[in-house]
């Protein structure tokens, strides 16, 4: 078993599947980050009803839903482990490119990821990963919010060779109505999140 990973230092994916101190770990520009502990019921909930409405909506399409923890790679195409160094584990993600699939999670952008905070990640989700979702090209990235009940979402703009591709500010919605996902979306084919029973679920604001 190697060594658990030390703040300040320098790793490579290869690196992090050797960790195995019962510590959950990302790395962003080979930078190691500590995942919070065992979530809130929540934050449990959040995530297992997105999930479930999500992977139904998608029933019957090339797009597969999945969720944490599972490893997503980011980096070049052909980066052997020890350059890859963008390990992420997203609490929901979409993914409609197969080839992106392997054994081992996912290798490249997803087309749609889900982050629920918690207390200790606001600042980790909303600017280091959304700069490297940004960067990868993940196509529409929500940030979920349950104590304010709102939605961050963030919609990817511009072609791949664009050099002013980028998220731009994020469009705030209330956890009210349904909510569709654009990125995986078509006019006759709608996918969407209906936030009443997941509201319904998770019960007065500050419980």
């Amino acid at each position: 078993m190697a060594e658990a990973p030390q703040l300040g230092s320098r790793y490579s994916y290869a690196d992090y599947l050797g960790w195995d101190d019962g510590q959950r770990w990302e790395l962003i520009d080979g930078q190691p980050f500590a995942m919070s502990p065992a979530p809130l019921v929540v934050h449990q909930t959040l995530v297992g009803e997105l999930f479930r409405q999500i992977g139904n909506a998608l029933e019957g399409k090339p797009c597969q839903a999945l969720v944490s923890p599972l490893d997503v790679r980011l980096g070049p195409t052909e980066a052997r482990d020890g350059q890859i160094e963008h390990v992420v584990q997203p609490d929901i993600l979409v993914v409609c490119d197969p080839d992106k699939l392997d054994e081992r999670g996912v290798r490249g952008a997803p087309d749609f990821v889900v982050e629920v905070l918690s207390p200790s990640t606001a600042s980790h989700d909303h600017i280091r990963k959304r700069r490297l979702y940004e960067r990868f090209g993940v196509g529409e990235y929500w940030v979920v919010h349950p104590t304010d009940r709102i939605v961050a979402v963030y919609t990817l703009r511009g072609a791949a060779d664009d050099t002013e591709r980028g998220y731009g500010g994020p469009e705030f919605v209330a956890m009210e109505g349904a909510l569709p996902v654009g990125v995986l979306s078509t006019e006759d084919a709608p996918v969407a999140v209906d936030w009443a029973p997941i509201v319904e679920r998770l019960g007065p604001v500050g419980r």
